[in-house]
């Protein structure tokens, strides 16, 4: 039987590589239907964020990744609930839908999966 995961998004998409990465790992993972999760973190929620203009940046859009995770079999996708609203991100505006979840929810999906990848 295939090990649960926990992907952990910690950075902004903007700030490096590691937001391309989780997703890879999350779509490539679902591609082999292993069990995984998705947890934005800090200044991972702004990967939610609707209406990023990353060619302004240089950078490519994520966006599409991101609503790509269903169909890969990644149903299960979680924000932490402090760092939203620390960045003043409301859960209801997210270009993705994600689950707002409080520090002891964080603690309780962290104890359900087998490994935990934080990136």
């Amino acid at each position: 039987m295939a090990k649960s995961m926990l992907i952990v998004t910690r950075q902004a998409p903007w700030a490096g590589p590691s937001a391309r990465e989780a997703l890879d790992l999350a779509l490539a993972g679902g591609a082999f239907d292993l069990p995984l999760a998705m947890l934005f973190l800090d200044d991972g929620v702004f990967q939610l964020q609707a209406g990023q203009r990353p060619a302004s940046l240089e950078q490519k859009d994520l966006g599409a990744n991101l609503k790509a995770l269903p169909l890969f079999g990644v149903d299960e996708c979680y924000a932490c609930a402090h760092s939203l609203a620390a960045r003043g991100l409301a859960a209801e505006a997210l270009a993705v839908p994600a689950e707002p979840l409080d520090a002891q929810a964080i603690a309780a999906l962290f104890n359900r999966f087998d490994q935990v990848i934080t990136l």
